[in-house]
């Protein structure tokens, strides 16, 4: 209709904001400019089985000549859902001997004549996830 009328008049009868109509037409316009970072860190991640996170992408794409930032990477990689694949690691709480055992001077007999006699601490330390 613009081309029939002036804009103006279709922005009154809309009653719209001539700055909103610039800014929706402008929305049309966006062009991605990271376009072929993307499909590069697409090519990395999948040719490495989704084993790459965006730190180890960086460092492929100096090798290959392309800079920039890893924060970038980072958000570009987050926008595709592309994240790396980190394999669990099991718990494993045995290390074997560790340091010097205590001579056992209580034998079990916890009881103590008066205050301050026996003083007792556990030092058992559990890593968990």
């Amino acid at each position: 209709m613009r081309q029939e009328h002036p804009l103006s008049a279709l922005l009154n009868i809309a009653k719209m904001a001539k700055s909103v109509f610039y800014y929706h037409r402008c929305q049309f316009d966006v062009k991605d400019k990271y376009a072929d970072l993307k499909q590069c860190i697409t090519e990395l991640y999948h040719k490495h089985k989704g084993r790459y996170g965006y730190r180890r992408v960086t460092a492929a794409l100096k090798q290959q000549g392309a800079y920039h930032n890893h924060k970038l990477i980072a958000k570009l990689m987050r926008q595709m859902k592309l994240s790396a694949k980190i394999r669990r690691q099991n718990y494993r709480s045995y290390k074997g001997q560790q340091g010097k055992i205590a001579k056992n001077y209580l034998k079990r007999q916890f009881y103590a004549g008066h205050p301050h006699k026996r003083w007792l601490t556990d030092i058992t330390e559990f890593k968990v996830g």
